[in-house]
Parts: structure tokens; C-alpha cells; sequence
């Protein structure tokens, strides 16, 4: 009879060291899942990433970000208010950006810049702009830079990254057929 107790002992001493292992298990991974989303915060802003990093920023309306004096100063506008961003955004774009509209019937047509009115209530030249609402649905916009192509005009997934103009119209089209079968 003792024998069975100091066995019954046991089998429950290692069920017990078996749930302690589960929760450490279960605390480390969730630790370290956390540390990484903390790290990925940190990387550096492209044109690639800018849609998520834009969205990323606690907003209850949109987040922008707005270039302007020929893309010497750039700064990020959330709710329409100036946010201070430890990331800088001077050196990922320069005038040389071109913005374009993608249409089926129409194909690539160029896209003026919007007018901008600082705090002051004066007009600023707005070299380039890109805003992402409170859903994560951002600008429908291509933009063309350094030899790049940028198509934004998906609603809700990433920015697709192609070599030139025509490739992406390529792209858009076939899509668009491959749609209308």
C-alpha cells in the first residue's frame, strides 16, 4: 500500500513539473514574440514600407505624411496635427518622385500634387503626400522613384514594388482581364 502511494506520488509530481514547463513554455514564447514586434518598430522607412509604418501610428482618423519645398522637409500629420517621428523621412524621397493614377480605360495619367495651407494659412508647394486612413486604406496612387515603381493602389495590402511603368500597367491589366473572365 505505501509503495502505491509513493507511486501515485510521483506520477503526480510529474504532472505537476510537466503544467510548470507548459506555462514557462507558454511565457517565453509570448515574451519573445513581444520583443520582436518592439525591434520590427524600429526599422527604417522606405517607400516600400510606408503604408504599414504610416498606419502603425496610433491615429483615430489618417496619418500623412507631407513633403514639401521640393522634398527638403517632411514631416508626419496625424488627425491633421504635427506628430514628432523618430523616424526621418528627408532622406527616403527628393523631387525627382513622380505620382501617377492607374485607370483601365485610361492608363497612366499623371497626378498634380494637392495645395497645402501651413498654420499660418499660407499655400506651401507640396512636392509629394501620402495618407492612410483609420481602416489602414491608403492613397490609390503609383509612384515612380529612382528607377522604382511603387503601386499603393491596393486597399488593404502592401505596397507591390515593380521596375518600370509599364510592367506594373502590364500587371494592372492582366489582373483586370483575369477579373472580367
Amino acid at each position: 500500500m505505501l509503495y502505491k502511494k509513493e507511486k501515485n506520488r510521483r506520477a503526480f509530481s510529474l504532472i505537476e513539473l510537466i503544467i510548470v514547463v507548459v506555462i514557462m513554455g507558454v511565457v517565453y514564447t509570448l515574451s519573445v514574440s513581444n520583443f520582436q514586434n518592439l525591434k520590427g518598430s524600429n526599422t527604417e522607412v522606405s517607400l516600400k514600407n510606408l503604408k504599414e509604418y504610416l498606419y502603425s501610428i496610433p491615429h483615430t482618423k489618417s496619418v500623412e505624411l507631407l513633403c514639401l519645398d521640393n522634398c527638403m522637409r517632411c514631416s508626419v500629420l496625424v488627425d491633421s496635427k504635427e506628430y514628432n517621428s523618430t523616424s526621418a523621412f528627408d532622406d527616403i524621397i527628393d523631387d525627382s518622385i513622380r505620382v501617377y493614377r492607374y485607370d483601365f480605360y485610361t492608363g497612366i495619367q499623371e497626378q498634380s500634387q494637392k495645395v497645402h495651407f501651413n498654420s499660418e494659412n499660407v499655400q506651401e508647394n507640396v512636392c509629394f503626400s501620402y495618407s492612410v486612413d483609420k481602416k489602414g486604406v491608403g492613397d490609390q496612387v503609383i509612384v515612380e522613384f529612382k528607377e522604382r515603381v511603387y503601386d499603393f493602389s491596393t486597399h488593404l495590402s502592401s505596397s507591390t514594388v515593380y521596375s518600370s511603368l509599364q510592367e506594373m500597367a502590364k500587371s494592372k491589366e492582366s489582373l483586370t482581364q483575369e477579373v472580367l473572365r
